[in-house]
């Protein structure tokens, strides 16, 4: 719960600050209690989700089975009213783009034995992935003025506040600081809050969901790419054509997603539909 109220806190208010000082808009009124409440549901009770999770379950195998949540997102469009409806061909590259990441993670998953603590975990994480889609779904359909950054920015303050009472009244432990674990929560800060979630609220904002929500699969073969570079993890065979599956998946869901329409946007601005 500390870990992601102060990964959380730190982002969103760096991020509000720099947009305050730089004179820019922020949201306002029933905008900000929706930024706020989606924030809650994507970040708090999403990412929230998955780091209760992996007390549980080793992040390899966390990992494959966040590879779910586009199914999550896609039937929660197409479910809601006026939602984008289901298509054959893109839940097919779905599964491929799963099957992918089944291939790249599979080694990881073996290297652990099946803990008592696995339907419990699976069960939290299904939990992350919803309160992720619906909050993204929720926030996707709001008419806003802010620019999506913005939002994602306040999105994350909101995650992190909420944890704050539970970190108070349930914090039983002392925390050791270390150089490690502080550089840890910085990258997080940066890499995975301020620029990877300003990533995907932007991508929100202006592709349809079906792509959005394949972000999961590109995940994976940024991971192994980067620890290929980095770390000279192993690199053969297996990882190439889970990568190449991967892509296929994503183009098939690229090529069959139904183009944006525009909407108008407050003040008479249009915004793509998603």
């Amino acid at each position: 719960m500390l870990l992601v109220c102060a990964r959380y806190v730190i982002s969103g208010s760096s991020m509000l600050a720099v947009i305050a000082l730089r004179g820019g808009s922020l949201p306002r009124g029933r905008e900000l209690r929706a930024a706020c409440l989606s924030g809650v549901l994507v970040l708090g009770i999403g990412n929230g989700a998955l780091v209760f999770a992996e007390l549980w379950v080793p992040s390899g195998l966390a990992c494959l089975i966040v590879t779910c949540s586009p199914f999550w997102m896609v039937g929660a469009e197409a479910l809601l009213p006026g939602g984008e409806p289901l298509h054959l061909p893109t839940i097919l590259g779905m599964l491929v783009g799963l099957g992918g990441a089944a291939l790249l993670f599979a080694p990881d998953v073996h290297a652990h034995t099946v803990q008592a603590g696995l339907l419990k975990g699976f069960l939290v994480l299904q939990l992350g992935m919803a309160g992720w889609a619906f909050g993204s779904i929720y926030q996707r359909r709001r008419v806003a003025g802010a620019h999506p950054i913005v939002i994602g920015a306040v999105q994350q303050l909101a995650a992190g506040l909420s944890f704050l009472p539970f970190v108070l009244m349930f914090h039983e432990h002392p925390v050791h600081w270390t150089l490690r674990g502080a550089g840890a929560i910085l990258y997080l800060v940066l890499f995975g809050s301020i620029v990877g979630y300003s990533a995907y609220v932007y991508a929100l904002d202006r592709l349809p969901v079906a792509i959005v929500s394949i972000y999961p699969y590109v995940n994976s073969v940024v991971a192994v790419t980067l620890g290929w570079l980095f770390y000279r993890e192993l690199f053969g065979v297996r990882e190439a054509a889970a990568m190449a599956i991967i892509f296929a998946g994503v183009a098939l869901v690229k090529r069959y997603s139904r183009p944006p329409a525009s909407v108008p946007r407050r003040g008479g601005a249009m915004v793509v539909d998603r």
